[in-house]
């Protein structure tokens, strides 16, 4: 058996990159195995997928960051983590935590970074005119959206183009993006 990085997501929404991951993870040489589900929304649908799968998850909602970040510190260790994904994460970490966690974080992003970092990503990109938009797979750093970059992917961004469209066409190539992120990390 391939020896796997044991891994924790944190999530926040839908779930649909965890979905992604976690398929890519039962692969048998997919370099990450997920141990841990942590999210900071007790209604995320994407614990729906820590349920389905059997993986381990715990909800820490209704916490400020400090006490959110020292319960997710403690379960990491605890369950020995090495390696976190923020998927659809909708929180800033602060750098006291990142510098705690001592292993590497990585987050997706919905914009060809260095652009549009934050939020409101398609809006922003179709208001500028844009001619592409994409996702960005980078390392976190204490600096939001600003870490080393891993992965990106392009999409064409058409005169019909909405931000809700936009954002559909570019969620599609997060599923794929983020798994190739990982494999490329562990390589």
């Amino acid at each position: 058996m391939v020896n796997k990085v044991n891994t924790c997501v944190f999530i926040s929404g839908n779930g649909s990159n965890l979905k992604s991951i976690i398929k890519s993870s039962r692969e048998y040489n997919f370099p990450i195995k997920i141990g841990l589900i942590i999210s900071n929304k007790t209604n995320a649908r994407g614990i729906y997928y820590a349920k389905k799968y059997s993986i381990p998850y715990k909800i820490f909602s209704n916490l400020n960051q400090k006490d959110f970040e020292r319960k997710s510190i403690c379960e990491i260790k605890k369950r020995k983590i090495k390696f976190l994904c923020l998927a659809g994460f909708l929180s800033i970490l602060s750098d006291s935590f990142i510098k705690t966690f001592g292993f590497n974080i990585i987050n997706i992003h919905p914009s060809l970074l260095p652009k549009y970092k934050g939020l409101n990503t398609h809006k922003r990109a179709i208001e500028n005119k844009e001619k592409f938009a994409g996702c960005t797979v980078h390392y976190v750093s204490t600096k939001l959206d600003s870490g080393k970059i891993i992965l990106q992917k392009k999409v064409k961004i058409k005169k019909k183009d909405t931000a809700i469209s936009l954002k559909k066409k570019i969620l599609k190539k997060e599923h794929q993006l983020y798994p190739a992120a990982i494999r490329k990390i562990f390589s």
